[in-house]
Order: C-alpha cells, then structure tokens, then sequence
C-alpha cells in the first residue's frame, strides 16, 4: 500500500512518519486487497492558545473515497483515533460490500494505482504563451468528482465513508442533484430542488 503523508506547522520526523506508516497497516492489515492507497495530513493549529492537532486519512478502496478525521491535543493520540475509526469505516464498507450483496459472479471494480492511472505523455508546444495566470478568489476550493447515479440509501451510505456533514449526488430516478445531510438533532435529510 502507498502511503503519502504530508505536514502543516509541524516538521515530519522520521519517527512520526514511521508511527503514522505503521499505524494505518495495522488499521488497513485486514482490507489489504481494497485498499491501494493512502493520503495522510497531520497539522497543529496556530494558535498557542488551542492545542489542537488534526490527523486526516483519505483512503482509496475499490474506486470508493473513505476519509477520516480526529482531532485531539496530541498528535499520536489523533493518530491512534483516525486509525481505529478508518479501521471501524473500512469493516462497515467491506461488509455492505461483500459478494452477498451482489449477483453471483460480479465483484466491486479494483482501484487501479496511480502509476497505471498515469501515463507518460509527450507534449507539444507550450502550456502557458498567450496565458495569462489568474489565482482564484480566496476562500473558494473546487472539487470535481464523476456522479454516478445512485438512490439516497446509497448516499447515505457515502455520506457515513467520507465524515462529512453533507454529501452532494445525482438521484438515480429522476437525474436530479440532491443534497443528503446530518442533521443535529440526528437522522438525516435531503435538500433537492422544486419543480
């Protein structure tokens, strides 16, 4: 498994690496075959005043996103609450997962590694004459993501993998993007639009 680990306000040790590296293979020793791999960012808040120190997991299962995130006032112990609930994400995915689910014969795709995603390219000509380079205007981050269709049960589902507060899809029946969150009193709901 690939393991990227990257730092905010904090210097990457070799032993905090080593700790965090073996601390995932232990969360992810029984999903092996599902998991390719996965994305680590460890940071400590500015501010003196909040101890807080964040460990984030992204992981890459069989083409499905599953995150983690724990925050504690020590790193290590962040560390040990993101491997156990990825650990906890994991089971619960393998197992809605597993072939019971599925007619016999098909099995869930397998996510490919990056180096076969990647491919080298030659390129002609240059990238950047007659450009001009423009930043975004702050505090905007966009993601693009392919939706496939799916029903909210299967939304609600990803929306448990990722630990968001919300999750964005396309439903199934009538095309239409839909919003599932968690709501604070508990259950969830739907934001979709009028017609």
């Amino acid at each position: 498994m690939k393991v990227l680990i990257h730092g905010r306000n904090l210097e990457l040790t070799p032993a905090l690496r080593e700790y965090t590296k073996s601390k995932l293979e232990k969360a992810i020793h029984h999903f092996g075959d599902m998991v390719k791999e996965a994305d680590v960012h460890l940071s400590v808040a500015k501010n003196p005043r909040v101890p807080q120190q964040t460990a984030e997991v992204t992981v890459f299962a069989n083409g499905t996103v599953i995150r983690a995130q724990e925050r504690s006032q020590n790193l290590y112990a962040s560390i040990d609450l993101v491997s156990n609930k990825l650990c906890r994400q994991l089971r619960r995915y393998k197992e809605r997962h597993s072939d019971h689910h599925h007619s016999p014969g098909h099995r869930a795709s397998i996510t490919p590694t990056t180096e076969e995603v990647l491919e080298d390219k030659s390129i002609n000509g240059s990238l950047v004459e007659g450009k001009e380079a423009k930043l975004p205007k702050p505090g905007i981050r966009r993601k693009y993501f392919p939706m496939h269709p799916m029903n909210i049960e299967q939304a609600q589902h990803q929306l448990d993998l990722i630990d968001h507060d919300f999750y964005l899809f396309k439903e199934a029946e009538s095309e239409q993007l839909q919003v599932i969150y968690r709501r604070k009193n508990g259950g969830y709901g739907v934001i979709q639009a009028k017609n």
